[in-house]
């Protein structure tokens, strides 16, 4: 039997109340596999012995005898108080909890854990655990499976000496899930298969599962600990590559289908030199002929990592199976142009392109460079978003639907049901990490050619928050990646400052020189107005309605404002953006909903107030903003001031006076202090990455994927390197797991799917 197929309820255990298996119920811990999966989060090696005499230095581990025993009151209630002493002196324990001192009689010697401290000239301490050295002291660990007895909560016996410390959660604490999978462990454990194929267990001297998950809870020793981690930590990325690994050698082996013909109307066949010459020449030049016709109507020529991504995405459209890239670039790296000259490849071969947009104003953005950049070259763009009326959308439906729109471009109308393609061929999806598993499927599902084996379009994924290695092997593991490094000539770094919120002020004045010299700014917020937030009074923080008010009215009248936000009706937004762009409107008030798909090379100063309170890639993605036009540019981070702290002494610089992070709590300093120090957008998402895990830097939670348990693909990325480089040898040679030693690995796969199904 695999672990996870042990989906009996906690009930099952032996011993085990309805009650006791309600309390796991409401901690989210349903089956007993999900409570022996249910790791510790640090360990008390209780086989260093500390004397009572050494209780300043270190918790105390010692045996000791009972002397005599005592009591006090407070209030009304009579506490229990035993003292106790060992060769280097004595202490007093005091019994708040009267199942504590069940067993301390006078003359009995137990093992004795416990944090102490002098009072009044006394040792003594409230918070210890003892375990009886003889079994006429008492029982065996309380009248139930959370009773906490002073002999069942000891260091030994049933436990040993390195004992697992828990996370409490919904009401339990860490010595109720000791017993609990104790109890668990002494049912189950001994059943349990091993996961691993044994070539590997041998090799990498791994533990059987039983005997792992058996140390992982309760190890005999620090060594055996660590190759139970090491044996869990392996098998967990093991079988997470084994599916990666397994999906991308499927789609490799998934023939493309029969090769598409231009449309007799499209480009491809009105294009010149797109007939059978031009296949020659595309042997010697790495452009297909609308794409060489694009890159030489550029005013500026592709950095290197822009035409080793477009060089790489076209041999993928040229091979025999559907392409499946993620490409990664920083913010303002050129993806964008990458993905237009994708379009045109498909084009050219009679197909159509539909880009995916989290949001309208980036899905307008990419309109309008489209228009203006591949209309020229005979494509006809269209877009197909939510504010259009509906006489415009059944236009743009027809067209589509006919083959007359080459590449659509859209927000998530793009897959709604009354949306028909005529020959969908590339799908791209901008800021991937925006959307869900089943929205990028409903997309790809568009486009999957008719038959009995559907075959799914060519797919290009863009994300401006890059990826860490250790991610993309996990998260997104079966696909293809293609990095742009560089950043375009002249485009210098965006000079960042952090500033005190009492001294905004001084980042005003700032501001006010560069829009005197005909420069645009941005004022960003957390918040649409202030009532949003129920953590802090309104009067607290500061949100863009009531700013946008103080900025154009008080701080900067002489300058035109404007206002934008997620309930701005999308007209607006879009009369709003195109006056930013041209200038007419010279100081941006906003919430994060410029975080992508704004470039107005203009604008070369970003202030983010209450700049704590966002995450480091939304910083990043913001700051990205300015900066566009090869000019200075300057982003100012604000956080928060906190009552009772000094004020910030006058003449310093921003960045000198504000690298301590007064105020802020530990993460927020971290944050800030990353933005401060770095200008790699790779360089951040690592760090990102170590401050808030994976899930909410890149959609992982909406990617499909069970969170690990007890893996983590940062700190273990040699096991997760390790993991890959075995899950593709064997499944190289062995692709359908039937050799004897795969075939545990299939039986997993099939009656305990470790995980769910990956992104795409």
């Amino acid at each position: 039997m695999f672990l996870r197929e042990i989906r009996d309820p906690p009930d099952s255990i032996r011993g085990l109340g309805s009650r006791w298996a309600g309390r796991l119920t409401g901690a989210g811990i349903h089956t007993v596999a999900e409570l022996l999966c249910y790791y510790p989060r640090s360990y008390e090696d209780r086989s260093l012995v500390v004397p009572i005499a050494g209780f300043r230095h270190a918790p105390v581990c010692t045996l000791v005898r009972v002397i005599r025993r005592g009591s006090f009151y407070m209030g009304s209630k009579k506490i229990a108080k035993v003292y106790v002493e060992d060769e280097s002196g004595r202490a007093s324990l005091l019994c708040f909890n009267p199942f504590k001192e069940r067993g301390l009689l006078p003359g009995s010697r137990h093992r004795l854990w416990g944090h102490f401290g002098c009072h009044r000239g006394e040792i003594q301490s409230s918070n210890f655990e003892t375990e009886a050295l003889e079994p006429s002291a008492g029982g065996d660990g309380g009248p139930e499976p959370g009773g906490r007895s002073g002999q069942g909560t000891g260091s030994s016996g049933k436990f040993g000496l390195i004992l697992p410390v828990y996370r409490g959660k919904g009401g339990l604490k860490s010595w109720n899930f000791r017993l609990l999978i104790r109890r668990g462990l002494d049912q189950y454990a001994a059943s349990l298969d091993d996961e691993l194929p044994g070539s590997i267990v041998q090799r990498d001297g791994l533990l059987p599962k039983a005997r792992a998950l058996e140390a992982i809870h309760f190890p005999s020793t620090m060594e055996e600990l660590e190759r139970a981690r090491k044996t869990l930590i392996y098998e967990e990325l093991f079988y997470l590559e084994i599916i990666t690994v397994r999906r991308a050698l499927e789609r490799r082996s998934m023939p493309r289908g029969p090769a598409s013909s231009a449309l007799e109307d499209g480009p491809a066949s009105s294009a010149p030199g797109a007939g059978p010459e031009s296949s020659r020449a595309q042997t010697a030049d790495p452009w297909s002929p609308l794409q060489r016709r694009l890159v030489g109507r550029l005013p500026f020529p592709l950095t290197p990592g822009q035409r080793e991504a477009a060089a790489e995405i076209n041999r993928d459209m040229d091979g025999p199976c559907p392409m499946a890239r993620l490409l990664q670039g920083d913010v303002g790296s050129g993806k964008t142009l990458v993905s237009f000259l994708a379009a045109l490849k498909a084009a050219e071969k009679g197909g159509q392109t539909a880009l995916m947009a989290p949001t309208e104003l980036l899905a307008r953005q990419h309109a309008e460079n489209a228009a203006r950049l591949l209309e020229p070259l005979g494509l006809r763009p269209a877009l197909l978003a939510g504010s259009i009326g509906a006489a415009g959308r059944k236009e743009i439906l027809r067209n589509l639907a006919a083959g007359e729109t080459d590449i659509i471009i859209g927000t998530h109308a793009l897959f709604s049901a009354d949306v028909t393609y005529r020959n969908l061929r590339l799908v791209i999806i901008d800021e991937q990490h925006r959307f869900g598993v089943m929205q990028r499927n409903r997309i790809m599902e568009k486009g999957a050619a008719k038959g009995p084996a559907p075959v799914p379009p060519d797919l290009l994924m863009m994300s401006a928050t890059p990826i860490p290695r250790s991610l993309a092997l996990t998260v997104f593991g079966d696909l293809d990646v293609s990095v742009i490094r560089d950043m375009p000539p002249g485009r210098k770094p965006v000079e960042t400052h952090l500033a005190r919120g009492a001294s905004e002020g001084r980042v005003y004045e700032f501001v006010r020189r560069e829009l005197v010299a005909g420069r645009q700014a941005y004022f960003v917020y957390p918040l649409i107005e202030a009532a949003e937030d129920e953590e802090k009074p309104a009067a607290d923080i500061k949100d863009a309605v009531s700013m946008y008010r103080r900025l154009s009215t008080q701080i900067f009248p002489e300058f035109s404002a404007a206002l934008i936000h997620s309930k701005v009706e999308e007209e607006e937004k879009q009369r709003i953006m195109e006056d930013f762009r041209r200038g007419k409107i010279r100081i941006l008030t906003a919430t994060s909903v410029v975080e992508v798909g704004v470039d107005v090379p203009n604008a070369n100063c970003m202030v983010i107030e209450h700049a704590e309170r966002f995450g480091l890639s939304a910083l990043h993605q913001l700051r990205g903003r300015v900066g566009r036009g090869g000019g200075e540019a300057y982003c100012f981070l604000i956080y928060s001031d906190s009552p009772g702290l000094p004020a910030v002494p006058e003449g310093l610089e921003f960045a000198s006076y504000s690298r301590e992070g007064a105020g802020l709590t530990e993460e927020g300093k971290k944050r800030l202090k990353i933005m401060l120090e770095n200008t790699d957008g790779f360089v951040i998402a690592e760090e990102d990455l170590k401050l808030r895990g994976p899930g909410l830097i890149t959609g992982v939670e909406q990617s499909g994927y069970l969170p690990l348990g007890i893996a983590d693909p940062l700190r273990d990325l040699d096991e997760l390197v390790r993991a890959r480089t075995d899950a593709l040898a064997i499944l190289d040679g062995d692709p359908g797991l039937l050799l004897p030693d795969h075939r545990r690995i299939a039986e997993a796969l099939n009656r305990a799917p470790p995980f769910a199904e990956p992104v795409m």
